[in-house]
């Protein structure tokens, strides 16, 4: 409990039956810092934030809390622990509560159960044209990794030679999860394995073995391959992208310049913070929005 004013911040664990309210506070808070810089919405309505909010609340891979003042919920933020690197967000402050540090109180509940169940390291992903945010997090120690460019889009073409796209199964996880082991240094296998029951999970193929995946192209999915053609290969196999788009790592010039020029468009920048256990990925990928 942490006095903000003359009143008291309580953060505690998040229930179902805060998710309507969260919800509502997460669709106003990033639709106004989205509309102020020009930039369309995340959430196209206050409901999809509540459905969002409402898988995480009740997954027992994920933590979330709620900051209170005066019994009235100001704010939610969610930690995804489902692998041993964590993912943060969405963090957000009900307008007309900013700036008073409760995005901060919700912060050091996440962090300190990081610290506290030894994760080997934790990511976000940040929207760089909020200032606020990424001095908030520069101050918990989160280092700037890679600047993103979230696509959105059709591409011109459905395929790429020598590569074929097909759907995941599970007998393709133990692939999947050597593929991110070698990129990456650590596999994400819960969510694929979510994915694939799901129906959202896809692998390409190349020379007879799988060379690549994608829990889902989408904002909250994310995609791992060997090569650049392998992801272009997943890129161009679907009609649309969920939600706000994918997010490509800017550096990946290569990757970015066949987007754009098989008819993707740049939504917004954003970038990738870590803190803890980190490794230069040693092949093509996409991250979620989280990490």
């Amino acid at each position: 409990m942490q006095p903000i004013g003359n009143s008291a911040v309580v953060v505690r664990t998040a229930t179902a039956a805060d998710v309507a309210v969260c919800g509502q506070i997460c669709y106003d808070a990033f639709t106004a810092i989205n509309t102020a810089h020009g930039f369309p919405r995340d959430f196209p309505n206050p409901e999809v934030a509540s459905g969002l909010l409402a898988s995480m609340f009740s997954d027992p891979g994920f933590y979330c809390v709620v900051a209170e003042v005066d019994g009235q919920i100001v704010g939610s933020n969610c930690l995804d622990e489902r692998a041993i690197i964590r993912g943060i967000g969405p963090i957000t402050i009900r307008i007309g509560a900013q700036n008073k540090g409760i995005g901060r109180l919700l912060m050091q509940a996440v962090m300190n159960r990081v610290r506290d169940r030894g994760a080997a390291g934790v990511r976000l992903v940040q929207a760089t044209f909020h200032n606020r945010s990424l001095s908030l997090y520069t101050s918990f120690g989160f280092d700037v990794r890679e600047p993103l460019s979230c696509l959105q889009g059709r591409t011109r073409e459905r395929g790429v030679p020598g590569c074929q796209v097909r759907l995941a199964t599970v007998a393709d996880e133990d692939a999947c999860n050597a593929l991110s082991r070698r990129v990456h240094g650590f596999d994400r296998g819960i969510e694929l394995a979510q994915a694939i029951s799901d129906g959202t999970a896809q692998v390409v193929e190349r020379a007879g073995r799988v060379t690549g995946y994608t829990t889902h192209l989408a904002f909250f999915g994310h995609s791992t391959s060997e090569t650049t053609l392998d992801m272009q290969a997943l890129i161009g196999s679907v009609e649309f992208f969920a939600g706000s788009g994918i997010l490509v790592p800017s550096r990946n010039s290569a990757l970015l310049r066949w987007c754009l020029e098989h008819g993707l468009r740049v939504v917004q920048p954003m970038t990738l913070m870590s803190v803890g256990m980190y490794n230069d990925p040693g092949g093509a990928w996409l991250p979620s929005v989280a990490f």
